[in-house]
């Protein structure tokens, strides 16, 4: 490995730092989740993706059609969609689709074999359908996480060769007390988050095996679980027609074919803003060891991307990185770390309980403690 992990701080804690230069562009590192999972709204609006690796299943033609809701539309050079739909196979038990054979034996044999329903029926009684529902009645889109993933997690942990290690590797994410947690979680699930929690936490007791994590599934266990995903969990994105857009503008293009190219692809994200809105990619959650233990800067010198179009994560370098240099990301999205050191620093505390102290906030520091104008207008819009 290229990078370290090691204490920064009593403050911060561990942080990941380089072993060697990485001239900006660089991709730092890559892994895969130690667990990922598709939102469940997305999931239900049929963006259709690979169960264990979010890949799309869909072609991107047939991803065009649906988000422009023009069944007539057809993409020019086909050859560029990186969808293989002759490799997607399913499980024969329950029915949920995969890229590859190779993704369905990973899931069978990390978290499937004991979450599988084992019947291709869904009449809403099985208690990890009744567990996504009672979450999608808290958490409506803009999705930020589902909690999904936490039955996969559970099961990841029960199916590992070795499991008391593997749920030493599932704590590490969490160093918490109880009443952080709970702050988290008030955050997570709104102003009734108390009757919530109680809600999911009853019904996951039914949906999953209790041996050897049994100390997940007391409430505080589960608290904990919540809050580790709303702070670790890492947003995926995937999209067939972002694949076809980028494969087909590398083409060898004569001028003029080129701009035409270059009309057809403004006018079909013009249509699929006005149809489908913002809502355009598979999107899901992943909880990352290694990007994990990155921390926030607001000038951060890399970032997390899916160069690969499934859930392995490429975190590659913004800028020129030095051996010895930390290597941070953001926690924040590109619109919010613009903001105020105020507004960053409230939406910093309310969502993760740290107050920032990277170069940028230093710098900041005799700024007036008011919030931005973008917030503002928000909660004015909002009264």
């Amino acid at each position: 490995m290229d990078i370290e992990i090691r204490t920064v701080n009593n403050i911060k804690g561990r942080g990941v730092f380089a072993k060697k230069n990485f001239p900006s562009g660089t991709v730092i590192f890559e892994e895969d989740p130690l667990v990922c999972c598709q939102f469940s709204w997305n999931a239900s609006y049929m963006y259709r993706t690979c169960h264990h690796c979010l890949r799309p299943l869909e072609t991107a033609q047939e991803n065009a059609q649906r988000l422009t809701a023009n069944e007539e539309l057809i993409l020019p050079y086909p050859e560029c969609c990186s969808t293989d739909k002759s490799a997607i196979v399913s499980c024969i038990l329950c029915g949920v689709e995969y890229c590859s054979s190779d993704c369905m034996t990973i899931a069978f044999n990390r978290y499937h074999r004991t979450l599988c329903f084992k019947t291709k029926e869904r009449n809403n009684l099985h208690p990890l359908e009744q567990l996504n529902e009672a979450w999608k009645q808290t958490h409506y889109p803009p999705e930020t996480n589902t909690i999904m993933i936490i039955p996969r997690l559970l099961a990841t942990i029960q199916q590992a060769d070795n499991p008391d290690q593997m749920l030493q590797n599932v704590l590490q994410f969490s160093h918490r007390t109880i009443n952080e947690d709970a702050q988290l979680v008030h955050k997570l699930l709104g102003d009734k988050f108390s009757e919530q929690l109680v809600l999911l936490y009853n019904i996951l007791l039914q949906a999953v095996p209790h041996k050897g994590v049994e100390q997940l599934l007391t409430i505080e266990g589960f608290q904990s679980l919540l809050a580790l995903i709303g702070t670790n969990g890492q947003g995926v994105g995937t999209s067939a027609v972002s694949q076809w857009v980028t494969r087909s503008s590398e083409l060898p293009l004569p001028d003029a074919e080129k701009q035409q190219l270059d009309n057809f692809i403004d006018k079909l994200y013009e249509d699929m803003d006005r149809v489908s809105g913002n809502f355009l990619n598979n999107e899901g959650v992943a909880l990352f060891s290694l990007q994990s233990s990155a921390n926030h800067s607001c000038v951060p010198n890399s970032e997390p991307t899916y160069l690969h179009n499934n859930s392995r994560l490429s975190l590659v370098a913004l800028k020129d990185i030095a051996a010895g240099e930390e290597i941070t990301i953001s926690y924040l999205d590109e619109c919010n770390l613009f903001r105020s050191r105020h507004s960053r620093h409230k939406i910093l505390m309310e969502n993760y309980l740290f107050i920032c102290q990277c170069p940028k906030c230093e710098s900041q520091v005799n700024d007036p403690d008011v919030t931005s104008n973008e917030e503002e207008d928000d909660e004015e819009m909002s009264e």
